[in-house]
């Protein structure tokens, strides 16, 4: 596909579009891993996600260049309603599994399809099942066709991959990256949204230089 991806060094960087996706799936799948896989260079031992917490990653592919904003969202019941609100506006959402748990897995259609049905704003908003922890494959328990028919069932991309070894992590998120990028009414969001930090930095900028002081 021709895709390459990296770290910006600067937030101020320009880019093309500007896109926000959400992780989703129960506690303990591996959500906050992927995260850290994909926008860091060393993984150490995560600590279970207190409500909400989110990444930046700046990221070409197909020669755009962009700018995700990451929401890794908590598992646990309690805090559900907290992670409610923040459904709104992406244009991205991963629903992560673990293929060593099925309960991790079923829980995607009763419970995790269905607050994104109920919450997500975007009807064009491109979601991608992630089956996560292959590097455990003697351990699987769920197989990567029920993982393929799932995703076919609610149209969503498929992918399974490993934060622990960073097997097909980066592909997860330029795969969704790569859907978004075909859908006119996200591409015009996300064109927005750029405009919108690069209009805002512009004049930051000229605020600043402004604001010396002249004797």
């Amino acid at each position: 596909m021709g895709s390459s991806s990296g770290a910006s060094p600067s937030p101020n960087n320009s880019y093309d579009y500007s896109f926000k996706i959400l992780l989703v799936g129960d506690s303990g799948v591996g959500k906050s891993s992927l995260l850290f896989s994909f926008t860091s260079s060393h993984l150490d031992d995560l600590a279970p996600t207190i409500g909400v917490d989110f990444k930046i990653k700046h990221l070409t592919v197909a020669g755009k260049k962009l700018k995700l904003t990451i929401w890794d969202t908590a598992g646990q019941e309690r805090f559900r309603t907290l992670t409610s609100s923040y459904y709104r506006s992406a244009q991205g959402i991963m629903l992560v599994y673990d293929v060593t748990k099925r309960e991790t897995f079923t829980n995607l259609s009763d419970v995790w399809t269905k607050e994104v049905e109920l919450y997500s704003t975007n009807q064009d908003c491109v979601k991608v099942l992630v089956g996560n922890k292959v590097d455990k494959e003697s351990e699987r328990a769920v197989t990567r066709e029920e993982g393929i028919a799932l995703a076919k069932e609610y149209g969503c991309l498929f992918l399974e991959c490993s934060a622990k070894t960073r097997s097909n992590v980066v592909k997860c998120f330029e795969e969704l990256a790569l859907k978004i990028l075909e859908i006119p009414s996200l591409l015009e969001e996300g064109s927005t949204v750029g405009k919108k930090n690069i209009l805002k930095q512009k004049q930051e900028s000229n605020s600043r230089q402004s604001s010396g002081c002249c004797s």
